[in-house]
């Protein structure tokens, strides 16, 4: 087996920071009124910026694709690799630009060489598991290097033109025209940007980082759906898929927002997140003394003392001078987000040979979880 480094990273933020006054600008108002939930969410999660493929005029200023494809210009703009030297391409997204072709058939199209690719489905560990393609391609010699990256384009899908239909319906039915709770809530937390890795089996570059492991696991057979799109749930938990609706269902129910179940989410997202921690550290004997800087994805600092004191319950408790996050400045990026911290951190230049880096990352979709050991060189 070969070594696989990291050995550039990079990200593409689009346009400026939109601060929270200026959030519902962007996004619109749904019903034409300001959301009741922004601020309470707001308050929790304690993002203070984000960014947002929305031109001036409102119209889109990028694809997610296109998101991607600036990352990784990025990376190839500072000399890490060529274009025509890039073996393999792995993607992952919560939000690709259609359902089909693949979110990295798209990406690729922007290329002028040819290249092996990738697709990751699902949503946050959806980068991770594309870093993990990439990583076990380099490790067993299928190829000398690949370009991994998470990227998300979550604005569209938030601006109120999604879900005015669903208030209109509402109104004639003298039902309350507000958007649930489960959807508006979302609306404030996530943001658009994307994350790129360079994988060499070599270790190249200013602060290479060998990736020791990377470790999966899924929880969806013990719990039912929590974070989804493109379908309802139905009372026993199972979901029903658009394919199988009316199609004026679609807009009356906001079929195709962003939704989560909330006291599913609080209940599971942090204890099975700290378990597949442990699990992780077992199964690859790391000592948690060990541990220079820990990178958890959280979608709101509302989680972050949780995790802390579940990780400390089984016996794992970070300190948290050890903590590296950057959410309140980039906002919840999904996919994207661990690439987005650990470009922060490599380019902070406090990194030193030995150091050792976790990123967690977990998925309340049907909770999935993606942990890996990073050590610079």
């Amino acid at each position: 087996m070969n070594e696989v480094y990291i050995t550039a990273v990079s990200k593409f933020l689009p346009n400026e920071p939109i601060t929270n006054d200026r959030m519902e600008e962007k996004l619109g108002y749904i019903n034409g009124k300001p959301s009741k939930a922004k601020s309470i969410v707001l308050r929790n999660n304690k993002i203070t910026t984000r960014y947002y493929a929305i031109a001036e005029d409102g119209t889109p200023s990028h694809s997610n694709a296109e998101l991607a494809f600036e990352a990784i210009k990025n990376l190839i703009n500072s000399g890490a690799v060529k274009e025509e030297d890039i073996e393999l391409l792995s993607c992952g997204s919560s939000t690709p630009d259609q359902l089909l072709p693949s979110h990295a058939s798209m990406i690729h199209g922007m290329f002028k060489h040819n290249v092996e690719i990738n697709s990751a489905a699902g949503i946050c560990t959806s980068g991770m598991n594309a870093l993990k393609f990439g990583y076990l391609s380099v490790l067993s010699g299928n190829t000398e290097n690949a370009v991994c990256v998470g990227s998300e384009k979550l604005s569209s899908w938030m601006k109120a033109e999604k879900f005015n239909p669903e208030i209109e319906n509402l109104t004639p039915l003298e039902e309350n025209p507000i958007i649930a709770f489960e959807k508006d809530f979302l609306r404030w937390m996530l943001s658009d940007g994307a994350g790129a890795v360079l994988l060499e089996n070599k270790p190249n570059g200013k602060t290479p980082l060998k990736i020791k492991w990377i470790h999966a696991i899924s929880y969806a057979n013990e719990l039912e759906t929590c974070m989804y799109a493109g379908a309802l749930k139905n009372e026993d938990g199972t979901l029903k898929p658009w394919s199988d609706m009316d199609p004026k269902i679609w807009l009356d129910e906001s079929v195709f927002s962003l939704k989560q179940d909330i006291k599913i989410l609080n209940s599971n997202v942090i204890q099975k997140g700290a378990l597949s921690v442990k699990k992780a550290f077992e199964k690859h004997s790391f000592n948690k003394e060990e541990i220079t800087y820990f990178l958890p994805h959280i979608s709101s600092f509302y989680f972050k003392d949780k995790l802390y004191e579940e990780l400390a319950n089984l016996g794992l408790e970070i300190p948290e001078d050890k903590w590296f996050i950057n959410l309140n400045k980039v906002g919840n990026v999904g996919a994207a987000s661990s690439y987005l911290q650990l470009e922060e951190l490599v380019n902070s230049g406090t990194l030193k040979k030995g150091d050792k880096i976790i990123l967690a990352v977990p998925e309340s979709g049907r909770f999935s979880y993606v942990n890996a050991l990073l050590e610079v060189c």
